[in-house]
């Protein structure tokens, strides 16, 4: 996206990638409006919903599937033209922006290109690349990490990565079976105080598509043993019992952080995505906070470039995004899990009373959606200086 949207502003471009290709893994799938708004003039949006599965409403339910409250995106259609969540897997995303990139031209793409490390002045920097066993040096004015949970960028730059890992192992289970034929909305997260999670239906190779379970589990066991048949069958069991076994087509493991650089930029060097935050699935906010990294980021730098400011417009990119983060991401998807998790009877039907309420209230749900769909904390962060 940062490659894309540099290039768009004709910017020359090296994009490193360490894989010999693009990845095709059970990672994020689940984009809220204003990131389709955000890749919607680069006609990325209208790819995606050939394929995506609009998701007008999602819900908030307990074990063993029972309704709690239901909200409707719909409530916000006079602020964004895309009143609903699109979930489509980010392993469908990246074709498309690649396909984009590509066509666009100019870009210099360099899949297993591994960036090894770089040095940096007043005038540029020197990034050490390791490409078929053999090392280069790129020289560039400027470099963005955007290389994930353990980015070389930002280790190299010794930034502080703020916060703390869960300590549950999370699951991953994809099955066939429809649990929309039991009211299920395409997006759902679970209550429990022990087996908490989220639900969600992705496109797969087309209909009817597939159902995504993610459940927490205990860290202490193996990815064997958590993953074995009969485990994953009496997890979905509990969720919704059924006399024939489930068809599981894809099931993993993964652990989940909550984690912030203590800055996103220092020199000429800019940290994006997983490289500058991590958070936990509840909320679907770390693929989209990424994409939201890159929009902005690279509109400051092409605005930079082209001389409409100086490099302070580098360090308000930081001021912003961390804002947001820390503030609307990382808040939230806390706030999601304690939710999810709690293990107190009474304060838990507290909280869900009060969610129910804010449900059957118009006014407040639509507060609600603005928050939870990322539009709210975004406007917030954009008007920081």
């Amino acid at each position: 996206m940062c490659a894309l949207a540099l290039r768009k502003q004709g910017i020359p471009v090296v994009l490193c990638e360490a894989e010999p290709g693009l990845t095709h893994d059970l990672r994020a799938g689940a984009f809220h409006p204003p990131t389709l708004e955000m890749m919607a003039p680069y006609g990325i949006s209208e790819r995606m919903l050939v394929d995506g599965i609009k998701v007008r409403h999602w819900q908030i339910r307990n074990k063993p599937g029972d309704l709690i409250a239901e909200f409707d995106l719909g409530l916000l259609a006079d602020v964004t033209p895309f009143p609903h969540r699109l979930h489509l897997e980010q392993h469908r995303l990246t074709p498309i922006q690649l396909d984009v990139l590509r066509r666009e031209g100019g870009a210099d793409i360099r899949f297993g290109c591994k960036v090894t490390g770089f040095t940096q002045n007043a005038e540029g920097l020197s990034v050490t690349v390791e490409r078929g066993g053999e090392a280069e040096t790129i020289e560039a004015s400027w470099l963005i990490g955007a290389d994930g949970g353990r980015s070389v960028v930002r280790k190299a730059l010794d930034v502080e990565f703020e916060g703390f890992t869960w300590p549950e192992i999370f699951v991953v289970a994809s099955t066939t079976h429809d649990f929309g034929a039991q009211g299920f909305a395409y997006n759902c997260y679970i209550a429990d105080p022990t087996e908490f999670g989220a639900l969600f239906k992705l496109p797969h190779d087309g209909p009817p598509g597939l159902w995504r379970l993610a459940y927490p589990a205990n860290p202490e066991e193996t990815d064997e043993a958590l993953l074995e048949a009969p485990r994953v069958e009496a997890a979905l069991q509990r969720l919704v019992q059924k006399p024939e076994p489930y068809d599981i087509v894809y099931k993993s493991t993964y652990r989940v952080h909550q984690r912030v650089a203590a800055t996103f930029r220092i020199g000429r060097v800019l940290l994006a995505g997983d490289a500058a935050h991590l958070n936990n699935p509840l909320g679907g906010f770390g693929l989209n906070s990424g994409i939201h990294d890159a929009v902005n980021l690279c509109d400051k730098l092409g605005r930079h470039w082209g001389g409409e400011g100086g490099e302070e417009l580098l360090d308000l990119y930081s001021r912003q995004r961390r804002a947001a983060t820390v503030e609307q991401v990382q808040a939230m998807s806390i706030r999601n899990k304690r939710l999810m998790e709690e293990r107190d009877p009474e304060v838990q039907r507290t909280r869900l009373k009060e969610l129910i309420a804010i449900a059957a209230d118009p006014v407040k749900a639509r507060e609600h959606m603005l928050n939870t769909s990322m539009i709210s904390g975004l406007k917030r962060a954009n008007e920081i200086q």
